[in-house]
């Protein structure tokens, strides 16, 4: 169970960061389709903010303690911060790409680790992450011109 936690933890340290950087790429965003991509942004960091509640809880109703401060955040992520800077649309799709990959990576391992360990519940959270990660893939590679 420690090291499902271990995971979980770090899964909230990469929601952390990438709620950050899906605010950073809102901000400073910009391009031809700038008002669909600045509210989709707010889409997604809405969605992710969700997540990091329900991972936080989920951590705290299997008996642990979920992260809770930046540092310990940047410390565990895999995510790469955004820079305080204006991004092309192009980039940032690229990036939410990588992002997204990373997490659906993650999930992944979680949820055989959870199957391995019978905690049904951490792998039924799971399942929903992975369907949502692989849809919003499957869009965001919909959206970069060929």
């Amino acid at each position: 169970m420690e090291n499902m936690v271990t995971s979980l933890n770090s899964f909230l340290a990469d929601l952390n960061v990438f709620y950050r950087k899906l605010q950073n790429y809102h901000w400073n965003v910009y391009g031809k389709d700038f008002f669909v991509v600045h509210a989709k942004l707010e889409e997604y960091y809405d969605e992710v903010n969700k997540q990091i509640d329900e991972i936080a809880e989920h951590i705290l109703m299997l008996g642990s303690q979920p992260l809770g401060t930046m540092q310990d955040y940047l410390n565990r992520t895999c995510i790469v911060e955004a820079k305080n800077e204006k991004i092309a649309l192009c980039n940032v799709f690229e990036n939410l790409i990588k992002d997204f990959e990373t997490l659906l990576k993650k999930v992944t391992e979680i949820k055989k680790e959870a199957d391995e360990q019978k905690q049904y519940a951490t792998s039924a959270l799971m399942d929903e992450y992975i369907s949502n990660y692989m849809k919003t893939l499957w869009m965001l590679s919909q959206s970069i011109e060929k």
